[in-house]
């Protein structure tokens, strides 16, 4: 089974009166990488979370929101600060003077005011942080249950693109067996017609045709293809973390098909080449995406 690397996924816990909300996106990396966004309360426990991430997650680039609610207030801690207050009070009974305004002064005109409430920053409880730890598997659940899916989709890709890989390795050996002998009697033909009448040493022109049969042997490098398909397919099904294998066998697959195109004498191997190494190049965007 194989996950895709981009996924999304949120998780929400709320208990006692604490509301933990998580978001998490995963997109395509080479390397495992976390980026939190974290209320203040939540700084000192940056290390631990990106280790419980770790324990679920082992690559791609992620992106983790978490908020948090206490008493319905974001980051948990709400405090007044008196001494503004004092002098938010002070400012309005010196406005209304200067104004002559006779109202009396309601709560809303203080409440109007961000600057007399400072947000405090407290340690939160065992419970408090298992809220949060709760959310954050919540919403990491979530974003595997996505990875999944799209890895399903991957695989079946994969799959049909490996089949046609391998149906046109079987078409070039069959052509390469009668692009031989094609080859082998084209040149001869050629040969007796640019000589005329001269006579023909048949042993030493057999001896050279053979040395360019043999220089066009690409009998190995199919065999070679074909093993790395074959391995393809079972590290798509076994394999846990395949991505970085996936994409070593695209570079193998990739050589051996050059080879191919480089050493045959046939228009039509060389053009069945061309296409199976636009479809490994397929392949190879396609498995960036794999965990």
């Amino acid at each position: 089974m194989i996950y895709s690397m981009t996924g999304y996924g949120k998780g929400s816990i709320s208990k006692n009166k604490t509301t933990a909300e998580v978001e998490v996106k995963s997109v395509n990396s080479r390397f495992f990488e976390v980026s939190l966004k974290l209320p203040s309360i939540l700084f000192p426990y940056d290390y631990e979370i990106k280790e419980f991430i770790k324990t679920k997650i082992q690559r791609g680039k992620l992106s983790v929101v978490i908020h948090f609610k206490k008493d319905g207030v974001e980051n948990g801690f709400i405090t007044i600060d008196k001494n503004k207050l004092l002098n938010h009070l002070l400012l309005i009974k010196k406005i209304k003077k200067a104004a002559n305004v006779k109202d009396e002064i309601k709560l809303e005109h203080l409440l109007s005011s961000k600057e007399i409430f400072t947000s405090q920053d407290a340690e939160l409880s065992k419970a408090e942080f298992d809220i949060v730890k709760s959310a954050l598997n919540k919403a990491l659940d979530k974003l595997i249950l996505m990875k999944k899916k799209e890895g399903a989709e991957l695989s079946q890709d994969l799959t049909v693109r490996i089949e046609n890989l391998l149906s046109n390795v079987a078409i070039i050996e069959t052509e390469f067996k009668k692009s031989i002998n094609e080859y082998h009697n084209k040149l001869k033909l050629r040969i007796q017609e640019l000589t005329g009448n001269v006579e023909i040493n048949e042993d030493r022109l057999n001896l050279e045709l053979a040395l360019i049969a043999d220089r066009a042997d690409i009998t190995e490098e199919c065999v070679r293809l074909r093993s790395h398909l074959k391995f393809f397919k079972e590290t798509l099904k076994n394999e846990k973390e395949p991505g970085k294998k996936l994409n070593f066998l695209c570079q193998e697959m990739n050589r051996e098909t050059n080879t191919i195109s480089s050493k045959s004498i046939s228009t039509s191997i060389i053009h069945s080449s061309v296409l199976m190494k636009e479809e490994i190049e397929k392949i190879r965007e396609q498995i960036q995406n794999i965990e």
